[in-house]
């Protein structure tokens, strides 16, 4: 398969590949957990490294190949290629992206995202123009479609794992080792024979460029993948910050010393309405919340729920031990809580007002601690402490 072909640009193909798969990879797996305009800018910043890393291996390989010495590349079939690659992966990522992605929903993108990647590269290895034609083996032909739709299966189970370090990288190989398997299969089945010379000189007509020039771009592009990795390997800011308080530390002793520790008494009962929506029509509490897993989607009880933190569309739920994404956003959350036990004390928090173990003040807000194996801290902000100092019996305190 790699007879004649220079070892290096064979690995440094690749290379590529990987790299524009954790790239387009690290940005999807940000796409469920962001919202408007955002989701849509990291749905086509991954359609565009994906395509990139896949086309620019592709003639990373066609670099690698021993190809005719007067081989030139047809400028119009070589951008066609391109514009293929790119909208295939941009359908099969945006396919995958909404709704449920069910078995068939992933399997239909799969397929035409392998038989898009298999275009491209049949369409770009006739860009290629010199003394000869092109011949293909039909059994690789179709050998190297069928590796490139199980390519494409595997690269959007990637995507759709969401995961991140070791996993996304492991992801990533597999999927460059993948589309260069399909590339040198390909490869493999095709054969040059001779051509005449009034048929060269029709074949060479139209804009061309030489392997010289071809290798700027192809280098270019290598620049803009490296780059774009090393970019997503940059901490998520607003993440960071969103889960600081969740994993402070506690306080040390003499700092609890000078802050108010107060079992909370049981939360009184409210009118049953929207936790902040006043005057609306009142709904019956959830008794369970939906949590999701790498296995699927499972319940847990209310009772059980400490703390719903607000994650772009989506939420993280708290159970006392850990944290679970669920599917509903803050707001869907607020209205679906029983307002007697739940109340929103922060933008981004709700928590349960029975399993509040200390409230201190921290600024000019508050922190809450819940109870539970794994006790966590919730913030509250300064238009909320009178609200919460009223749910845990301390509005006449200084009275008492």
């Amino acid at each position: 398969m790699f007879e004649g072909h220079d070892p290096y640009l064979v690995a440094l193909s690749v290379a590529v590949a990987s790299l524009g798969g954790y790239t387009g990879f690290a940005l999807a797996a940000r796409i469920r957990n962001t919202p408007g305009v955002s989701n849509r800018v990291l749905l086509a910043g991954a359609a565009a490294f994906l395509a990139v890393g896949i086309w620019t291996m592709h003639f990373v390989g066609m670099l690698a190949a021993p190809l005719p010495p007067d081989t030139v590349y047809l400028v119009l079939p070589t951008i066609i290629s391109f514009l293929i690659c790119a909208l295939v992966v941009g359908i099969s990522l945006f396919f995958v992206s909404i709704g449920e992605p069910s078995l068939k929903r992933v399997a239909s993108s799969a397929v035409l995202l392998g038989v898009g990647i298999a275009s491209m590269h049949y369409v770009g290895i006739h860009g290629l123009a010199g003394h000869f034609i092109i011949v293909h083996d039909r059994t690789m032909v179709l050998l190297s479609v069928v590796v490139a739709i199980v390519t494409a299966y595997g690269g959007l189970r990637a995507f759709l794992a969401q995961q991140e370090g070791v996993r996304l990288i492991v992801s990533s190989i597999v999927f460059g080792v993948a589309v260069s398997g399909m590339h040198y299969t390909a490869m493999l089945g095709m054969h040059f024979e001779p051509l005449t010379g009034a048929a060269h000189h029709h074949a060479g007509g139209g804009l061309a460029a030489s392997q010289q020039i071809l290798s700027i771009i192809v280098a270019v592009l290598c620049f803009v993948i490296a780059a774009g990795f090393l970019l997503s390997l940059v901490p998520d800011q607003r993440r960071q910050t969103s889960t600081s308080v969740a994993a402070e530390p506690v306080a040390s002793p003499v700092a609890v010393a000078a802050i108010e520790l107060i079992a909370a008494p049981a939360a009184a009962p409210r009118p049953v309405a929207p936790l902040g929506g006043l005057g609306q029509p009142p709904r019956a509490p959830v008794p369970r919340l939906p949590v999701e897993s790498a296995d699927g989607t499972h319940f847990i009880e209310t009772a059980n729920v400490r703390s719903v933190r607000a994650d772009a569309h989506y939420t993280r739920v708290h159970d006392g031990t850990r944290e679970r994404m669920c599917p509903w956003s803050i707001s869907e959350a607020e209205a679906q809580l029983d307002p007697s036990l739940f109340l929103r004390v922060h933008r981004s928090h709700i928590v349960a007002i029975p399993h509040v173990a200390l409230v201190r003040k921290e600024g000019d807000g508050a922190v809450l601690e819940l109870d539970g194996p794994s006790p966590h801290r919730v913030p509250v902000s300064r238009a909320k402490i009178a609200e919460v100092k009223a749910r845990l019996g301390l509005a006449n305190r200084r009275h008492a």
